[in-house]
């Protein structure tokens, strides 16, 4: 049986995974094995940052309003309540934009909220 060398397959993997840690700092992106380990940590954070982005920005949307509702005189968790009492079905991230971008739409929805509390 004939032998099989991997100089190819080995240099094109070291290739990849070298090009990928380029701009990290010193052997960790000169190397191959610092590289592959920084690379395997680098795209595990990446993974876990994508699903606290969306906490994050829940979190932003959620503030935005309170900070809207406070403007009425109302807190987050009031508004919110009397937004389900009125049959509003706008998310957070909606309710966020209007709270920054329409002052007086949002000021029509504070209003329904309160009319729905009584």
């Amino acid at each position: 049986m004939s032998r099989v060398k991997r100089g190819v397959t080995k240099h094109a993997r070291h290739k990849k995974v070298l090009s990928q840690t380029k701009g990290y700092r010193g052997r960790h992106s000169k190397a191959y094995k610092t590289a592959s380990h920084r690379l395997q940590k680098g795209l595990q954070h990446a993974y876990d940052a994508r699903r606290l982005k969306k906490r994050d920005y829940r979190s932003l949307w959620i503030q935005r309003i309170n900070a809207g509702t406070r403007a009425f005189g109302l807190t987050y968790s009031r508004f919110i309540d009397g937004l389900k009492k009125a049959g509003v079905e706008l998310d957070r991230k909606v309710l966020a934009d209007i709270a920054l971008k329409e002052p007086e739409t949002f000021a029509n929805l504070v209003k329904q909220a309160q009319a729905a509390l009584g």
